[in-house]
């Protein structure tokens, strides 16, 4: 009997001990889970840096459409084609310019050799020295074009120059309130609304870094392949009017009636027919001068 009281008391303390441990168990995982709090997605760290912030993500997707369109304009298929190429080198080596330039108006063949070629070689016809100008009128014509095809680029590297600036101001606006909140609030006021600050300003500064970084580096790749592209399609260019460069002098007897007499005279000038006719040796020499003038001056003292 005695052994049997001993063998119930000892499993109803097991009992006792394992249900007191489970309880236990549940207190404390029921106050670990009590402190976790949903964690924050993107939009909430947005939304946390203010009106600012906003503002840096409406730049941030100006800088993708840019970076997009660089990305299908600043191309060699897309700045020359192959097929127009094709077209202005046999129209050029025929000497037909205004079939190119025609070619080069239409829409379909629009791109940046088209709108160089079309402006430098009508430019090079209006030109009183005709084809011999046609390099410089294509030089001019390009560097007008290029400014054009820059301007996505320059765009992108203002943002990477004003992104981490915006940041910057984002990060001042944050530390102002948290120490405004460190000097007016107290308690747990003040722990709140002290996070809210730093949260503003951190926030803005990673944004402002997100924007500028990959700005600043697409930048240069940008402006490195604008350059290479220009000066492949610019040799190209020269390699199409080498003809009419060469050719140039027939481009300038066409030019129309009347050009000559709008062409200012230079002190001195004679005019192509008088030269012509002028004899050989009538044009004074300084020593028949000086003799003239010394037999002059004998038969005056006689």
């Amino acid at each position: 009997m005695l052994m049997t009281n001993v063998l119930i008391g000892g499993v109803m303390n097991q009992g006792l001990t394992f249900l007191a441990m489970m309880q236990d168990g549940e207190a404390g995982g029921g106050a670990a889970a009590a402190p976790a709090k949903k964690s924050m997605s993107i939009l909430d760290y947005i939304a946390s840096g203010g009106a600012l912030s906003y503002v840096l993500v409406l730049l941030s997707v100006l800088a993708v459409a840019m970076i997009i369109w660089n990305l299908i304009e600043l191309r060699p298929t897309r700045l020359a084609p192959p097929e127009l190429m094709e077209q202005l080198k046999k129209l050029l080596a025929a000497r037909q310019v205004e079939a190119a330039i025609e070619i080069c108006k239409r829409r379909e063949n629009d791109s940046f050799i088209a709108r160089v070629m079309s402006n430098g070689l009508s430019r090079t016809l209006k030109s009183p020295f005709g084809f011999l100008e046609v390099r410089a009128k294509l030089e001019e014509a390009a560097a007008r074009e290029v400014e054009v095809l820059d301007r996505p680029t320059n765009v992108i590297g203002m943002l990477a120059a004003v992104g981490p600036m915006l940041g910057l101001l984002g990060t001042v606006i944050g530390l102002i309130g948290a120490f405004g909140v460190l000097s007016g609030l107290e308690g747990a006021a003040r722990s709140n609304e002290l996070s809210r600050f730093m949260s503003y300003a951190l926030v803005c500064t990673a944004e402002g870094l997100v924007l500028a970084i990959p700005c600043t580096f697409l930048y240069a790749i940008f402006r490195r392949r604008t350059t290479r592209l220009v000066a492949i399609i610019g040799a190209e260019a020269e390699s199409l009017v080498a003809g009419l460069q060469v050719a140039g002098a027939p481009a300038i007897a066409s030019k129309p009636a009347g050009a000559a007499a709008m062409t200012p005279a230079m002190p001195g000038a004679v005019a192509p027919a008088a030269a012509a006719a002028r004899p050989v040796g009538v044009v004074p020499t300084p020593t028949a001068v000086g003799n003239g003038g010394a037999a002059g001056g004998a038969a005056r003292t006689g």
